[in-house]
């Protein structure tokens, strides 16, 4: 795990990259550079863990560059639930829930991701509340999807065991 900052960032990106990431959807320039510098840049190489079970929630990652795989726990045992691609969110349900880390986060490639705490998401609702509202709606999407997902999953399942 290694930090960068945001300016070895848009050394090697342009901001535009960025503004197509789903999370930060019609997010105005100012707030894009502004999480960029205020949040943590993390560069993980492919096969390092972003976070484990149990770990605090008080904080979320935008996949800025590559792909996570997101492995449930429960029981003493893992499942692999899905990837995460550039451009989404890993670890918003723990912010919102107020709950610790429930699972692990492997970096499936070289990744870059933007670590968004509580402290700068609530920063980011006082001096940038368009912005903030924004990315909520983004946020709130792309939750909506993921149980979309999981409820066609589960009726699959269903229609199975009922043949």
């Amino acid at each position: 795990m290694q930090m960068i900052t945001d300016e070895e960032l848009l050394e090697l990106y342009s901001l535009d990259h960025f503004k197509q990431a789903s999370t930060f959807g019609a997010l105005s320039e100012t707030s894009l550079i502004w999480l960029l510098k205020e949040g943590r840049i993390i560069r993980l190489n492919k096969g390092e863990t972003l976070f484990e079970p149990d770990q605090q929630g008080n904080s979320f990652f935008v996949i800025l560059e590559g792909t996570v795989a997101y492995y449930k726990h429960h029981n003493g045992q893992y499942a692999f639930i899905r990837d995460y691609m550039q451009g989404e969110q890993i670890g918003f349900v723990s912010v919102v829930a107020l709950h610790d880390r429930v699972g692990r986060a492997v970096a499936k490639v070289d990744i870059l991701v933007l670590e968004i705490n509580t402290e700068l998401f609530y920063r980011l609702h006082k001096e940038m509340p368009r912005d903030f509202g924004l990315m909520m709606l983004n946020l709130a999407r792309e939750m909506a999807r993921t149980i979309r997902t999981v409820d066609n999953v589960i009726v699959e399942l269903s229609s199975r065991n009922s043949d």
